[in-house]
């Protein structure tokens, strides 16, 4: 419970999250045991969350991004912002994505958890290692609109959106990206610069 608290409220875990306290087993009945107590709450299938809790609404939904991670470290796979939802919080679009979903490295999947459908849809551009969540935005949204799409007035945009230590993440994962997309960064970081 002290990691769990450590977290804060809208942890969303697995029981992965505590193998370095013992055997699986011991932690599926600890985190059961306490499942049962109220102090967390099942969200699916080996999913758990320490909820927020609102005045009146009591337990609310866990947050789609914290669900979605937790779904990926289930399975070891990376995540990112997906194509819509990245282009969306880099300000290329005001479309609002009706859906969550999330790019990963791992197969294409919808689950339901929590009464919520969420998508992890695999992705065809890399997802970052070590990235921060702006950094795979930008790889996610140019993957979203094609290398047609990207004009001077994209790249100006994702330039000020941005900063250095996303730009230095972004240049060193060139070699694993297309090679348009790679040429796409070195000019948002001529124009970041700039």
């Amino acid at each position: 419970m002290k990691r769990i608290r450590g977290k804060g409220r809208g942890w969303v875990f697995t029981p992965k999250h505590f193998l370095d306290f013992g055997s699986r087993g011991a932690v599926d009945m600890a985190i059961s045991r306490l499942a049962q107590s109220g102090s967390i709450r099942r969200v699916g299938r080996g999913l758990y969350d320490y909820p927020r809790l609102h005045d009146t609404l009591g337990a609310l939904s866990p947050d789609p991004a914290a669900l979605a991670g937790a779904m990926a470290a289930q399975t070891g796979d990376k995540l990112a912002p997906a194509g819509a939802a990245a282009a969306n919080r880099l300000g290329l679009s005001t479309q609002v994505p009706a859906r969550a979903s999330f790019a990963t490295t791992g197969r294409t999947r919808v689950t339901k958890a929590a009464g919520r459908s969420l998508t992890l849809r695999h992705s065809r551009a890399p997802v970052l290692d070590h990235a921060s969540d702006t950094a795979n935005a930008v790889v996610q949204a140019l993957a979203q609109l094609g290398r047609k799409a990207v004009d001077a007035d994209v790249i100006q945009r994702l330039a000020g959106r941005i900063d250095d230590a996303d730009m230095k993440q972004l240049l060193q994962a060139r070699p694993s990206m297309p090679g348009w997309m790679g040429d796409v960064i070195l000019k948002i970081g001529a124009v970041h610069h700039g």
